[in-house]
């Protein structure tokens, strides 16, 4: 492996916990900023510099998460510096072992209100909590209470959310209180991002994720959710063979139900068809089964690889079961959905059809409420969340950790 290059604010997250005075390090500001990678690597080192024979967490929102960003960021260089790396996948935990010394690394998610209760009663020497301001509250608190072993310190990095979040107000406004250092990250923090890169990074983003994404701040969100998305930049579905078929459903029976038909081509899912109902419009509801005909209808014969369904529409899911249809329960993190769907729009990782009318309107329509806290409205919201439920679906993995390792060696 090529010697790494770190940059100041890098090498501050690698070295803080030498000098033993914090309790804590807090790792916050603009995506792609190079946080997660030196704040992964270095609590890995401090761990085995520190400790024998411990247990410690790596939390994410989902264990998928923490495998990918915190492991596996981490794993080429533990291994290029002689540590050895035993993952016990069923158990997800890692045990890690060099210098004479062993430690137990246990994964976790965060995803809602429950998780907190599997890592309830575990005692640890330390814990790291990557994008903390996705998780619950619960879950943080509860993860910061299993670390009571002497010499434990907690781990957090994150991207801004608006300034009425809890994590904003009880740890990196009052950082100085609990005694943690906070490092401010900007895309100029990561030796891996080229001017080139970081300026198209910078093209990718308008109004709130722009500030937030790239300028790294700590804003309310206000006006249109996807306020660069334009009518007139939707495209005809290209012709030809699609590799892969995916359905996505937001499912309503007093609200309006909608559907969206994707097909995957050279590595980018077109939304290529949609079907929408609006029963207090057409002054009618439709049953389970009238809409299972409908989404058979949409699916047109095409060979449905998996159809993604609104997860509190347990009766519509057990009528596609019973009709054949392979389904998936949709992950229905609001806030994390929106941020992905707007990076696979800006990157054109999906691109939505000319014909799909219900997602164009609703495009222009759909907004935050005015309440200073990061919440949509409720209206104008049903191929929202069905496109949302899509994206959630896909392989967020952004490439190997061995290639981001070899993007950051100079």
């Amino acid at each position: 492996m090529k010697k790494l290059q770190f940059s100041p604010k890098q090498r501050q997250v690698l070295e803080w916990w030498r000098e033993g005075g914090y309790d804590a390090v807090i790792c916050d500001g603009a995506a792609r900023s190079g946080k997660t990678f030196a704040l992964s690597v270095s609590f890995f080192l401090w761990a085995m510099a520190r400790f024998h024979r411990q247990r410690f967490g790596l939390c994410a929102a989902s264990i998928n998460g923490a495998r990918r960003s915190l492991l596996g960021q981490a794993r080429p260089v533990l291994e290029g510096l002689g540590f050895r790396w035993e993952e016990r996948v069923s158990r997800n935990e890692v045990a890690v072992r060099g210098g004479g010394r062993e430690n137990l690394f246990y994964l976790y998610g965060g995803r809602d209100e429950g998780s907190f209760a599997s890592i309830q009663g575990v005692t640890l020497a330390g814990v790291l909590l990557d994008e903390a301001a996705l998780m619950p509250r619960s879950f943080v608190e509860q993860a910061c209470a299993r670390c009571s072993v002497r010499g434990g310190k907690l781990w957090f990095s994150c991207n801004p959310a608006g300034p009425e979040h809890w994590f904003y107000k009880e740890w990196i406004c009052r950082a100085g209180e609990k005694n943690a250092l906070y490092l401010h990250f900007s895309m100029r923090d990561n030796p891996a991002l080229s001017p080139r890169v970081r300026a198209r990074y910078e093209r990718m983003f308008r109004g709130t994720f722009y500030r937030r994404y790239v300028l790294g701040e700590w804003t309310a969100a206000e006006g249109l959710v996807y306020d660069f998305f334009r009518r007139e930049d939707m495209r005809d579905a290209p012709e030809g063979p699609f590799s892969q078929w995916r359905i996505s459903c937001d499912y309503g029976t007093r609200n309006p139900a909608s559907f969206g038909l994707w097909g995957r081509m050279d590595g980018v899912w077109y939304r290529v068809r949609e079907f929408y109902y609006d029963g207090r419009e057409r002054g009618r509801q439709k049953t389970d089964g009238e809409y299972a005909a409908d989404l058979k209808k949409l699916a047109g014969g095409r060979c449905i690889e998996t159809v993604i369904v609104d997860p509190s529409a347990a009766s519509f899911i057990e009528t596609l079961r019973r009709e054949g249809w392979r389904t998936r329960k949709a992950d229905n993190r609001v806030l994390e959905g929106i941020r992905r769907t707007a990076e696979a729009l800006k990157s054109g990782k999906i691109v939505i059809c000319r014909g799909c009318e219900a997602a164009a309107r609703e495009f222009a329509l759909y907004r935050w409420a005015e309440n200073g806290r990061d919440e949509v409205k409720k209206e104008s919201d049903h191929a929202m969340d069905d496109i949302r439920y899509f994206v959630m679906a896909l392989d967020s993995g952004g490439g190997s950790a061995a290639a981001y390792v070899e993007r950051a060696a100079f």
